[in-house]
């Protein structure tokens, strides 16, 4: 089901902007029913593999999208011979990847990977301009400060 997908997807691609809609989505309408119906598929795939493709389009294309639609691929074959096992490994393996990749000299997944708990509250909850003004400690061993602290907006001195 999501080969035929991922062709379908293609597809839509390729042609026209206005026929490649249509195509897709009568496409993916008579396949599905087509698979159901010769018993080739059972309902609930074809609404997971639905879900899984409409949920694919939340991605943009070209960040993050790719990778995702290359790495769904070998988790599928993972889950259907390993099962749970398969889907856990597959994300074990994805995870220590991650890991082992560095960017510019700097670890991918910073702070996480080398946990900095300094540098976690500026990654899950984005602290404003004026608060960021230390460097972190990777990529700020010549230089310490980013900017020069107390620059916290406040009221207009001064006035009429």
């Amino acid at each position: 089901m999501e080969v035929t997908f991922e062709a379908l997807r293609e597809a839509g691609v390729v042609l026209p902007k206005q026929v490649g809609v249509t195509a897709s989505i009568v496409g993916a309408l008579v396949i599905g029913q087509a698979a159901i119906s010769a018993g080739l598929a059972s309902s609930p795939m074809v609404m997971v593999a639905a879900l899984t493709g409409i949920s694919s389009f939340m991605i943009p294309r070209f960040t993050a999208g790719i990778a995702l639609r290359w790495l769904r691929f070998p988790i599928i074959i993972l889950a259907g011979t390993l099962g749970l096992l398969g889907i856990m490994l597959g994300v074990i393996g994805i995870v220590v990847h991650l890991s082992t990749l560095r960017s510019f000299g700097v670890p991918y997944l910073k702070p996480l990977a080398p946990l900095k708990v300094r540098s976690l509250l500026d990654t899950i909850v984005r602290s404003p301009v004026w608060a960021r003004y230390v460097r972190t400690h990777l990529t700020g061993e010549s230089n310490k400060y980013k900017q020069s602290p107390g620059l916290k907006p406040g009221p207009e001195k001064g006035g009429d």
